[in-house]
């Protein structure tokens, strides 16, 4: 499995052609205590940067973008009862969605975990 990170701080874990999105640490901390997460719904197709999900903390609320394009084939549905798994384990059982890569070249644009941290470092 490979991750990767975006400049607005999701994550994506990749799986063969599947891919599981999420926020990382350095968002959740930004963002609060979650108190609401809004995923996507199984069969949306997303282009890479669209929103993809809604996440609400007790600061603010904020749009989760599709990091690659690809279609939706799940969201977490633990979530919808429990949204400070985001806060707990951001970058584990607090992932917001799943989708089927549609075009995996995506990815080379994205930082690895050296890279990302060396971006949050400078912010």
């Amino acid at each position: 499995m490979s991750r990767y990170f975006t400049e607005d701080h999701e994550w994506i874990e990749v799986e063969g052609q599947t891919g599981t999105v999420g926020i990382s640490d350095y968002a959740q901390g930004q963002l609060g205590d979650i108190v609401f997460v809004e995923a996507p719904d199984s069969g949306r197709s997303l282009s890479k940067g669209d929103e993809a999900a809604v996440v609400e903390s007790v600061k603010a609320a904020s749009d989760v973008y599709a990091p690659v394009s690809g279609t939706v084939t799940e969201g977490n549905p633990a979530l919808a009862d429990e949204p400070s798994l985001v806060n707990s384990d951001p970058e584990g059982e607090g992932w917001f969605f799943k989708l089927t890569l549609s075009d995996p070249s995506e990815l080379e644009a994205l930082m690895d975990e050296t890279a990302y941290a060396a971006f949050v470092a400078k912010l």
